[in-house]
């Protein structure tokens, strides 16, 4: 048996990448929020839901609360975030 290469109307496939995949947006908001200034990062879990994040777990200030979802928004691809993070 011979496989050919794929192609498209006789073209190479091109992949782009609108949007990144669920594990990398929410690898790539979990650093933001570990080398952010002025949020202890450990206890918050991040999940993505389409290109939504949404963060849980728990904090000591609710300062701390509101830069979480700040340093979230500001990563590239986040259009949403929905924070349940609680104060400690």
């Amino acid at each position: 048996m011979v496989l050919k290469p794929a192609t498209f109307n006789g073209e190479e496939p091109e992949i782009e990448v609108e949007n990144p995949n669920h594990a990398t947006l929410e690898v790539r908001v979990a650093e933001a929020l570990a080398v952010s200034g002025g949020i202890s990062a450990s206890d918050v879990i991040v999940t993505a839901e389409g290109d939504a994040i949404v963060l849980r777990g728990a904090v000591a200030t609710a300062d701390e609360v509101e830069r979480a979802a700040e340093v979230a928004r500001a990563v590239p691809g986040v259009a949403a975030v929905t924070n349940h993070i609680a104060i400690t």
